[in-house]
């Protein structure tokens, strides 16, 4: 936030010594980041503003009025001062109140501390203090914040500054500068300033008395106690005389117009809600793209009751459609329309007999801004689309306190922590620094988790039916007697040793595309919009999966069995051979299912699936011989000699996995190769990619060209490394030094081929000095 000019008395003033070309011409290329409202031909409002510092230096004719204006300025806030060695700093929970007081400042009105009763401030070397009556607070429903203070002659003023909206209503009849400082209000507003208007009053005693009184019952009421204060601040915020207005710079974080196109890109519409005014608005709308010079611009904000802004709405709808039918670019597309309404005019597009058809024609508009809403409107946008919209899943991010109530209306709250404070930060699901980092946070984040969730919920659910409906297909033949097929300390680990991994993995690691292939491609995002991860249908195929597996599981190995195979010391296998085998099919069978389904290995990949598998085998050759040591596992006494001594054990769990996995396998072959996704395509094109750069790297590793090319190979420059360095650093640093930076990947068979050519390397170098 920076201060840069004001209105005082009916004149533009600027700080500093500079001229400021407030920017204007919508006309002018969106791209470029500016846009202007003024006329062609004509200075922009703020060339020739006359500097403040002029003005108070010397005696000029008008430095009483700027001196009172920069009084307010230093008075009516909530800015704590902090002594540090450097001076004074200011801490403010709204950047605008900090930009305002440091201006008045550095034009040499000070504000130098506060007390809960009073204030002081230099006065270009002079100090006054003031006695604070009351602080009558900003809200975002108020929208103006008062101070009312007795003066060091005994006066007593009121000082409030707000938007123009709610200042314009209280000031008194015949203001001859209320018309002219408008102007100029529109002019800051075009060029997309910040505007704030300061006034001021002078009070009776009696009727400051009188008012007190009022104040203090309201204060201590108990119910309704905030609407009680706000009935008597009226009272007192009345009769104003408007000093001028102020225009503050808040510029755009960086990379906000290119953040916005690639959401876009990802199908996602975005709508702007915010308290500033119109021009301001829409002068933010070109900064950031939402607006272009060949949109359709649908300008509700001049509707005065429900009546006229349906007739407009539906008007709008017309013109929208006519245009898309007839019209189109140079790139044959059709022609795009934003909507702009404001606060007021909102109020009437939410009517339940306006509320659809306007929801209708913002869906259909590429850019919704709605300028001078209040924190309660903002939720109320975004409940209707939550409501009306079937399937939608809202985002609201903010920075400031006045989003709260739409942060907290939304499916997902993000805030981003900055000068405005923590509130929304607070209030949110997600906290981020700037604007730009939601892209990441969507587009990579967003569609990783939610291809993570589509496969580890519905994993689950497979697992434990595998292996619990083998209960039941035994049931069938025990007579449904309720005797269990496994050993129950065994069925007891099963969710928490033997297949506790996989998931973890599958909902922490899994990635499916890269995480700069996913910013390159943002239309990789839309089909996690669509549902296809996930769905009833989805759903239900894993469970028929499940089914599948537990009845070939049970049926292959249990048939395979009916007759008891002998061991080799005479003994015949029973019932908990069969179930032991069955369970490490069963265990064998989910693991590999996760690693079929998983997209993205590292050794903790590997570590999860084949671990698990051997955990199983592991804990049978332990487990066998608790007893009698150990009153537990009497039944499985024994039984990993027999199992791991008889060829039918070995043949059953890999038949049984494998004639499992086999469907899964064949159809995912038959989907990658013949009906790809773009994911699938994606997938193609990054394999392709890595190969292709390998195969680059190890060209430019075996032919290394002049000292200037095997420079730029191993990253560094003149100043930087040197000719000397290079001929210092062995070759083999030089090369893998190359290597890592361009290819980290490469063979162990690369790597001996490039060590061969460093060696050809070091021989030419020898003879170059020789």
């Amino acid at each position: 936030m920076e201060f840069k000019l004001c209105s005082i008395n009916g004149r533009v003033y600027r700080i500093g010594a500079e001229d400021i070309a407030l920017e204007g011409d919508h006309t002018s290329s969106p791209e470029d980041g500016h846009t202007s409202f003024h006329e062609p031909g004509h200075p922009p409002p703020g060339a020739h503003a006359t500097p403040l510092q002029d003005v108070l230096e010397s005696n000029h004719q008008h430095r009483v009025e700027v001196m009172e204006f920069l009084k307010v300025l230093a008075i009516c806030h909530s800015v704590i001062p902090e002594q540090t060695e450097e001076g004074v700093a200011y801490r403010a929970s709204s950047p605008d109140e900090q930009a305002l007081v440091e201006a008045a400042r550095s034009l040499g009105i000070v504000f130098n501390y506060r007390t809960p009763d009073s204030l002081a401030i230099d006065v270009m070397g002079t100090k006054e203090e003031y006695k604070i009556l009351n602080l009558l607070e900003f809200s975002s429903d108020r929208k103006r914040m008062s101070v009312i203070v007795r003066t060091p002659d005994g006066a007593i003023k009121l000082f409030c500054k707000g938007a123009d909206s709610v200042i314009y209503e209280r000031l008194s009849p015949n203001q001859p500068l209320a018309m002219l400082t408008e102007t100029h209000l529109e002019m800051f507003a075009s060029s997309g300033l910040r505007t704030l208007c300061i006034s001021e009053a002078t009070l009776k005693e009696e009727e400051y008395q009188e008012w007190q009184g009022k104040y203090h019952q309201a204060s201590i009421v108990i119910e309704n106690r905030e609407k009680e204060l706000e009935k008597v601040s009226n009272m007192i915020e009345k009769d104003l005389c408007l000093l001028g207005a102020t225009a503050i710079e808040d510029k755009l974080q960086k990379s906000v117009p290119e953040s916005i196109e690639t959401l876009r890109e990802a199908n996602i519409k975005i709508w702007v809600l915010t308290g500033d005014k119109r021009e301001t608005a829409i002068n933010i709308g070109y900064s950031s793209r939402q607006l272009t010079s060949t949109m359709l611009k649908h300008d509700l904000c001049t509707a005065e009751n429900v009546q006229e802004a349906k007739s407009k709405l539906e008007s709008f709808i017309k013109e929208l459609q006519s245009s898309q039918k007839g019209e189109k670019n140079a790139k044959n597309e059709k022609r795009e329309a934003a909507l702009i309404v404001d606060g007021k005019t909102l109020e009437y597009a939410l009517h339940p007999l306006t509320s659809q058809l306007f929801l209708n024609h913002a869906l259909a508009c590429k850019s919704v801004i709605c300028c001078r809403v209040s924190p309660s409107q903002k939720a109320a946008v975004v409940e209707l689309v939550k409501s009306k919209v079937k399937d939608s899943i809202t985002l609201a991010i903010g920075d400031g306190a006045n989003d709260v109530a739409m942060i907290q209306a939304a499916h997902v709250g993000v805030g981003i922590s900055g000068r405005e404070g923590l509130q929304a930060t607070l209030a949110s699901d997600y906290a981020i620094a700037q604007f730009r980092f939601l892209v990441r946070l969507l587009l990579v984040h967003g569609a990783w988790n939610y291809n993570r969730l589509s496969k580890l919920v519905p994993y689950c659910f497979y697992k434990n039916i595998t292996l619990y409906l083998i209960s039941f297909w035994f049931a069938i033949y025990n007579g449904f007697s309720g005797q269990p097929i496994f050993e129950r300390w065994t069925l007891a680990l099963y969710n928490v040793i033997f297949t506790s991994i996989p998931p973890f993995v599958l909902g922490l690691f899994d990635q499916d595309i890269t995480a700069n292939g996913r910013l390159h491609k943002p239309s990789l995002y839309i089909p996690s919009q669509s549902g296809k991860g996930f769905n009833t249908k989805v759903f239900w195929m894993w469970i028929g999966m499940a089914m599948f597996h537990s009845a070939t599981l049970f049926f292959i190995i249990f048939y395979g069995l009916q007759h008891e195979s002998a061991v080799a010391n005479g003994q015949v296998v029973g019932m908990w051979y069969i179930g032991s085998t069955i369970y490490a099919a069963t265990v064998i069978t989910v693991s590999l299912k996760a690693a079929v389904e998983s997209e993205y290995w590292t050794w903790v990949t590997h570590v999860a699936i084949w671990g698990s598998i051997a955990s199983w085998f592991i804990f049978l050759a332990t487990y066998s011989h608790f007893w009698p040591t150990f009153p537990v596992g009497v039944e499985m006494f024994g039984l990993d000699y027999v199992l791991y001594s008889t060829f039918v054990f070995y043949l059953s769990f890999m038949l049984g996995p494998g004639i499992c996995m086999l469907p899964d396998l064949i159809w995912k072959s038959f989907k990658h190769t013949l009906r790809p996704s773009e994911v699938d395509n994606a997938k193609k094109e990054e394999k392709e990619e890595k190969r292709m750069k390998s195969r680059s790297c190890f060209k430019e590793g075996v032919h290394l060209g002049s000292m200037d090319e095997q420079t730029k190979l191993i990253g560094g420059d003149d100043d930087h490394w040197g000719y000397n360095r290079i001929e210092q650093a062995t070759p083999e640093t030089a090369v893998e030094r190359a290597c890592k930076q361009c290819c980290p990947f490469l063979t162990s068979s690369v790597q001996v081929q490039l060590k061969t050519n460093a060696n050809d390397f070091e021989m030419q170098n020898l003879q170059n000095k020789n």
